[in-house]
């Protein structure tokens, strides 16, 4: 009885190891601390899925997930903190601050984000925004490490993947105390 016990509590203790990337000077005493909530949660012991429903919020660090439902996936030949984490919804929300201080915000029917490579594919009236710039298409999958993205229409359709790119204006030298 105390195993089983101890294996309902394996699916937290695996988010609780998804790296935070928040920046160590604005981090909170709380910076580590993960915040489930959604209306059931459950988990699948021998696949190693933890399954939230309804109302689901995840914070932790700098991230944000909101969804109607999101599995949390440990991948064993990974190690400790490799998981795949896919939220559904209508849509699923993502949210994380950089170092550098931008947010990405991005939301799809289906988001998927795998914490080892730091990927995100978005499908299903997709769209990813950062630091003012937007892409609208069927699908997009973007590497946050390596600042890679790849957007594409859906085949049957006749929308065109969509980008607005908004100029960045730089401070001249000297204007750096002007609003």
């Amino acid at each position: 009885m105390t195993n089983k016990l101890l294996k309902l509590f394996i699916v937290p203790a695996l988010l609780l190891s998804m790296p935070s990337y928040a920046n160590t000077a604005e981090a909170t005493p709380n910076a580590n601390q993960i915040s489930i909530s959604s209306d059931t949660q459950q988990g699948q012991l021998k696949e190693n899925v933890g399954i939230f429903e309804k109302n689901v919020e995840i914070v932790h660090g700098n991230r944000l997930i909101k969804a109607d439902r999101l599995e949390v996936h440990k991948r064993d030949n990974l190690g400790n903190d490799k998981q795949l984490l896919i939220a559904t919804g209508t849509p699923a929300y993502f949210e994380e601050k950089q170092p550098d201080g931008t947010i990405i915000s991005a939301s799809a029917n289906e988001v998927r984000y795998d914490v080892s490579t730091r990927t995100l594919v978005l499908n299903g009236d997709a769209k990813i925004t950062q630091a003012g710039q937007k892409i609208q298409a069927k699908s997009i999958t973007y590497d946050i490490e390596q600042q890679l993205i790849n957007a594409e229409k859906d085949e049957d359709s006749s929308e065109r993947v969509h980008t607005i790119l908004v100029p960045v204006e730089k401070k001249l030298k000297g204007d750096e105390g002007q609003p």
